[in-house]
């Protein structure tokens, strides 16, 4: 249709124009440029630009969401064991059923409960030392480790509470370990 070597968009041909959508609309010529669109995230002000972690409303949604979806997920699945073990001889589908989902719910929504309140502890406290900090390094992760553990497990006196935040430290320390293990080890897709 179009001779060898040419562009079908940039020749002409007789007896026929090119259709311009934005002809009346006093758009520049150069409306292709309107698409061209950038792939990395913009910013309103220069300083959003700089920090490049979530804000604390996000870090809150994110840990809060995370941690209750992954105990509801375990908790579940402890249920479903619950339910296999506590199945009868005699019992019909339909009761053994209801049995199942009874005990998926409760195990599911308890465990869920408990850990979401504690991502939304340490998405708390990890913000806040950010914010008396000035800075974003391992030592917030850590000290929101530790006191989202001793938080968590107050109630149970003061040993306990010791023990929840050294478990709550060790636990920080390692996800950050990790992580850097995965930036450093594990190819980006």
């Amino acid at each position: 249709m179009f001779p060898p070597g040419s562009n079908a968009q940039d020749d002409h041909v007789p007896g026929r124009r090119k259709y311009n959508p934005y002809q009346d609309l006093n758009v520049p010529h150069n409306y292709k440029n309107l698409y061209d669109l950038p792939t990395s995230p913009e910013f309103l002000f220069q300083e959003e630009s700089a920090v490049q972690r979530r804000s604390w409303g996000e870090n809150l949604t994110y840990y809060t969401g995370i941690g209750y979806l992954s105990g509801a997920v375990a908790g579940a699945a402890l249920g479903l064991r619950q339910a296999a073990a506590g199945a009868e001889p005699g019992d019909t589908a339909k009761i053994r059923a209801n049995r199942l989902l009874n005990a998926c719910g409760s195990s599911g929504r308890r465990y869920g409960n408990r850990v979401g309140v504690i991502g939304l502890m340490y998405a708390g406290m990890e913000s806040g030392m950010v914010e008396v900090r000035d800075r974003d390094d391992w030592i917030n992760s850590v000290v929101a480790g530790l006191g989202t553990g001793a938080l968590f497990r107050a109630a149970n006196g003061p040993r306990s509470a010791a023990v929840a935040g050294a478990v709550g430290g060790v636990l920080a320390a390692a996800a950050l370990a990790g992580k850097q293990l995965a930036k450093r080890y594990v190819p980006a897709i």
